[in-house]
């Protein structure tokens, strides 16, 4: 692993399989009954976050107590930030407390690369969202997730629903994942594309014209404006949130014409191949990009990917700052023994 996480683009294939075998060894431990790694112990991990968050804030932070890190959250609301204090020098205030890792999210794109090259801290830095730029952790739970559920079985393939497997080892060639929604606005669509792309997935993006970025071209997928189209060819469906607060014009007319066009409902579920799965890196606007039935149905992903969230993050954070060893030692009965001793 490099220092640094910053960009989905910066993965290279093993770098990827190396978090995501990482993180399945990781969500081993979230079955015992101490659910705890004695791995960090010492370090000490920043949660910077410039921008509001739930789930990604948690999972960071359950993340790095797991490997038993201590954690600090940082809010930009009322910090210094508030007072008109520069990144730089709130970076600096970091660096003289001894971070270990800065997990920054920020409004403005760009803002963890430049932290991460501008020498004001020595640590990593994890970019947890900044702007409508990139989200990697974000990609890699969701490609953990697909590969769970579309190479978890023992001859690699599909697994029935409800009943994720084990794909270690493994990635997602042939696989054909479909991205529906505001694509110009997410960074969550950015780092999926050149994720799933590394790892050999054909992926597609579907929108309305108004919300398909400029440049989309260049990017190594295809694009389609006809949801209907693609559903019968989709191994996965991923459903984005309609970002309203970074939208600053009328991007479609109204939310019902959005939701008839491109709303996943009962009825485009059902033309889904049977073992296809319905996927949403929330919070959801129900009703709108996705109806209540299928947000509840046993095969939307959803809640499964807030856990998977934390079993990344674990990974990455050990990469970033565990060193090379094993991320679990011994069998899990001498490892409970030496986590309750710790």
């Amino acid at each position: 692993m490099q220092r640094h996480l910053t960009s989905a683009a910066d993965l290279t294939r093993d770098d990827a399989l190396l978090v995501l075998d990482t993180a399945e060894e990781m969500a081993r431990v979230a079955d015992r009954p101490i659910k705890k790694l004695p791995t960090l112990r010492g370090r000490t991990v920043v949660n910077l976050f410039f921008e509001d968050s739930t789930r990604t804030r948690i999972s960071f932070e359950a993340a790095a107590k797991r490997l038993s890190a201590d954690v600090i959250n940082f809010s930009a609301k009322g910090s210094s930030v508030s007072k008109g204090e520069s990144l730089k020098d709130t970076a600096l205030t970091l660096e003289a407390m001894g971070a270990d890792a800065v997990v920054i999210r920020h409004h403005d794109s760009g803002a963890p690369h430049r932290l991460a090259t501008s020498g004001w801290i020595g640590g990593s830095v994890v970019n947890a969202g900044d702007g409508t730029h990139e989200h990697p952790t974000q990609a890699l739970l969701d490609a953990f997730t697909m590969r769970r559920h579309l190479a978890g079985a023992p001859d690699g393939g599909p697994v029935p629903h409800g009943t994720p497997g084990d794909g270690t080892g493994r990635d997602l060639a042939g696989r054909r994942i479909t991205i529906v929604g505001d694509v110009l606005h997410s960074r969550v669509a950015r780092s999926n594309v050149h994720l799933l792309t590394t790892l050999g997935a054909e992926v597609t993006l579907v929108a309305p014209p108004t919300l398909v970025p400029i440049g989309v071209g260049n990017w190594p997928c295809e694009v389609s404006y006809d949801l209907d189209a693609v559903l019968a060819k989709s191994d996965a469906v991923m459903m984005l949130r309609v970002q309203r607060e970074r939208m600053n014009a009328a991007f479609f007319p109204t939310e019902r014409e959005y939701a008839r066009r491109y709303g996943l409902n009962s009825d485009r579920m059902a033309r889904m191949p049977g073992h296809a799965i319905v996927m949403h890196p929330g919070p959801m606007n129900r009703g709108m990009e996705i109806t209540a039935e299928v947000a509840d149905s046993g095969r939307c992903t959803a809640v499964e990917q807030v856990a998977n969230g934390v079993s990344i993050r674990m990974a990455v954070l050990y990469l970033l700052l565990g060193g090379a060893g094993p991320a679990v030692t011994g069998t899990p009965d001498t490892t409970t023994r030496t986590e309750e001793n710790a």
